[in-house]
């Protein structure tokens, strides 16, 4: 870089823009025959990054890759000038160039340019790694995403087929009438959720907030405001462990449809999972680690207590609603049991530690307990349990969805059991919100409502094991805290490989 910058030639230039991406030609020449290409010769130019270079002396292959792809450039002494030739002679493996010439075809029939003009446009002063393997090169994909990109072919692919899904679930939700919205990040309570939050303080206000756990509150009261149908691709914050499947920032799909049921809502991510399929594999069945994934047609459904006598150890159906039983039975498993905790809370430690992971094909949960359901409507028939489902798919959740609590005195009750559950020591419990029950006493119209993780959503989609293998910049600790790798990422990124 100094040696080009003293002699004149800027290791940084601008202004070269490139006339056609390698796959515009490739789709337009790629069946032209090599005697109409050196009959007609076709003028273009190119840009991209070195990947390859093949020396022959006074001749050399390049392979040049762009955003669409890679292709051949051809450069010979005769052909270049000599400081285009001098340039050629220092490049290295990464720096990036423009080539512009005419196409042909090589002896072994590729199509490539011929190129007349050699411009250096970056200097690379960092060597590219030839591949990954072993967990280090597994930290360096996360760490350092630009390289990881750069050489990968396959991670590209996943974010770029990540931004359809993306692109396709705000085209499902817009066709249905549904609006757009954005709201706040920084909430004064942390709610929506039953999840540790992050917190942040204002210097002007001079007080803490909490980075958003959840949108629900917030879209809810849109809906009270008169907004029926309203649906955010938001960014939630939650100071949780990390693992294969968790990250502390993620993006959440999350939507509210008045005068309908979480029931209606059952049919609607059917179709909604179904579409992406078919518009990215063109059929409803996809493979996932090696499991056949049916998405098509309609879905298993089935009760949290119901879950529990078929897939876990507890058979008991008279016991099913029974405190004491459901505590012995998880004390004698070495359960993390709460003997203060109420019924539904120590219900589903049996649900996560036995069933969850064994729910493979689609499948819907319904019925959840009360106890674990404070914004969730409670089942006419049942009060023990509440109209609301999530959805499993190869034993992880995808989706959480119920019919909404509209009755604000029920919802000040919920928040006041909410309140005493954090007294006992519950870091994920919330507090009251006293405007939302007061935007709940202007009337909330009966509404159904879910929250869709788009990673693990995109994980399914792309065959991806890890939830780091589908976010750009997933969380790791700094590397100048201490050891390379600290524990908890150790653990995750062993999973990873």
């Amino acid at each position: 870089m100094k040696k080009l910058a003293k002699r004149g030639d800027h290791p940084y230039k601008n202004g070269f823009s490139p006339k056609s991406l390698s796959s515009e030609l490739h789709q337009q020449y790629g069946e032209t025959a090599k005697e109409t290409l050196e009959s007609s010769k076709i003028e273009t130019s190119v840009a991209g990054r070195v990947m390859a270079i093949r020396n022959f002396g006074k001749a050399a292959f390049l392979r040049i890759q762009d955003r669409k792809g890679v292709f051949q450039v051809y450069l010979s002494k005769d052909s270049l000038s000599e400081q285009g030739f001098a340039r050629y002679q220092e490049l290295d493996v990464g720096d990036i160039v423009f080539c512009a010439g005419y196409l042909f075809r090589t002896k072994t029939n590729e199509l490539s340019l011929h190129a007349v003009q050699l411009e250096l446009l970056t200097k690379a002063l960092q060597p590219l790694p030839e591949k990954f393997h072993g967990l280090q090169d597994i930290e360096t994909r996360y760490r350092q995403r630009y390289v990881d990109l750069i050489t990968s072919p396959g991670s590209r692919a996943v974010f770029e087929k990540r931004s359809k899904i993306v692109e396709e679930v705000r085209a499902f939700f817009l066709e249905r009438d549904y609006l757009e919205v954005e709201t706040p990040m920084m909430h004064p309570i942390a709610g929506g959720a039953t999840a540790r939050p992050f917190i942040t303080h204002h210097n002007t206000y001079d007080i803490d907030l909490y980075l958003r756990i959840a949108p629900e509150l917030y879209l809810k009261r849109l809906v009270v405001g008169g907004f029926d149908r309203v649906f955010e691709i938001n960014r939630n914050f939650r100071n949780e462990g990390v693992s294969i499947k968790h990250n502390p920032e993620f993006t959440m799909l999350e939507f509210y449809q008045a005068y309908a049921t979480y029931e209606d809502l059952i049919v609607l991510t059917e179709e909604l999972y179904s579409r992406i399929a078919l518009k990215l594999y063109g059929q409803s069945k996809i493979t996932y680690q090696g499991t056949e994934i049916e998405l098509g047609g309609k879905w298993k459904r089935i009760s949290v207590e119901d879950s529990i006598l078929e897939f876990s150890g507890f058979k008991d159906k008279s016991k099913i609603r029974d405190p004491k039983a459901i505590l012995e039975y998880g004390l004698a498993k070495k359960y993390p049991m709460d003997a203060r905790a109420p019924w539904g809370t120590n219900l589903m430690v049996i649900f996560d530690e036995e069933v969850e992971a064994k729910l493979i094909q689609p499948t819907f949960v319904t019925h959840y307990p009360l106890d674990v359901s404070p914004l969730s409507r409670q089942n006419d028939q049942d009060p023990m349990v509440v109209d609301r489902f999530e959805m499993f798919i190869y034993g992880r959740e995808m989706a959480n969805a119920f019919s909404e609590l509209n009755d604000p005195l029920d919802q000040r009750r919920r928040f006041e059991s909410q309140v005493e559950a954090k007294e006992r020591g519950d870091a994920e419990a919330c507090d009251i919100d006293e405007d939302f029950c007061t935007a709940l006493e202007y009337g909330l119209p009966p509404t159904a409502g879910q929250g869709i993780g788009i990673d693990r959503m995109v994980m399914l989609f792309t065959d991806s094991a890890s939830i780091r293998d589908v976010i750009l910049f997933p969380q790791l600790r700094p590397q100048s805290s201490g050891a390379k790798v600290e524990a908890t990422d150790a653990t995750a990124l062993k999973a990873d490989a």
